[in-house]
C-alpha cells in the first residue's frame, strides 16, 4: 500500500521543491539589470536539491518496506525456533520414555533373574540333601549287607571247623575203639558175639 502511493507523494514533493527557493520564496524567471543574461535559480529546500530529496524519499520507502517485513521475518524466525525447540523437547521426552521403559524392563528382568537364582539355589540345596540322604542310606545298607555276609561266612567257617573237629574226633574214636576191640577180643569171643547177634535177629 505504501509502495503504490509513495511515487505520487514524491512527485508532489518534487513539484514543490522545484517551485521554491532555499528561503521558501517562489522561483520566478527574470532578467538581470543592465541587459544581463537570463538565469534560472536551481530549486532547493533545506539545503538539498531535487535529486537528493528523491534519493531520501527512496531511502524512506525502502526503510518502510523493510520495516514492514522485518517483524514478519522475526516472527517467522521465532516460530521456526519455537518449532525446533518443541521438536527437541518432544524428542527428549520420547528418549526419556524409552529410557524409563528400558530401565523398567531391566529391573523386571533383574528381579526375575534373582527369583530364578533363588529357586535354583533352593532346588540345588534340596537335591544335595536328597543325594546325601540317599548316600547315607546306601552306605548303611551296604554296611549291613557286608556285615551280614561276613557273619554268614564266619558262621559257615565255624560250622565247617566244628564239623571237621567232629569228623576228626569220630575218626580218632573209631580208630581207638577198633584198636581196643582188636586187642581185647579173640576168636572165641568174636564167635560168641556173632552167635548172639544172629540169635537176636531170629
Amino acid at each position: 500500500m505504501a509502495e503504490t502511493s509513495h511515487p505520487t507523494v514524491v512527485a508532489a514533493e518534487k513539484t514543490v521543491i522545484e517551485g521554491t527557493t532555499l528561503d521558501g520564496a517562489p522561483v520566478h524567471a527574470g532578467t538581470e539589470a543592465h541587459g544581463g543574461a537570463v538565469e534560472h535559480a536551481a530549486p532547493a529546500a533545506l539545503g538539498m536539491d531535487a535529486t537528493m530529496w528523491v534519493a531520501l524519499a527512496m531511502i524512506v520507502v525502502i526503510g518502510i518496506a523493510l520495516w514492514q517485513r522485518v517483524p514478519a521475518m522475526i516472527a517467522g524466525a521465532l516460530d521456526k525456533k519455537i518449532a525446533g525447540i518443541k521438536e527437541q523437547l518432544d524428542a527428549a521426552s520420547d528418549l526419556r520414555k524409552q529410557a524409563e521403559a528400558i530401565k523398567a524392563d531391566y529391573e523386571a528382568k533383574s528381579k526375575e533373574a534373582a527369583k530364578d537364582a533363588e529357586a535354583m539355589k533352593a532346588a540345588a540345596a534340596e537335591e544335595a540333601k536328597l543325594i546325601v540322604s540317599k548316600a547315607k542310606e546306601d552306605a548303611t545298607a551296604l554296611i549291613a549287607r557286608r556285615t551280614k555276609t561276613a557273619e554268614e561266612k564266619i558262621a559257615a567257617a565255624e560250622r565247617a571247623a566244628i564239623a571237621d573237629v567232629r569228623a576228626q574226633a569220630a575218626a580218632a574214636a573209631t580208630a581207638a575203639a577198633a584198636a581196643l576191640i582188636a586187642k581185647g577180643h579173640d576168636g572165641k569171643a568174636d564167635k560168641s558175639l556173632v552167635d548172639q547177634t544172629i540169635s537176636t535177629l531170629n
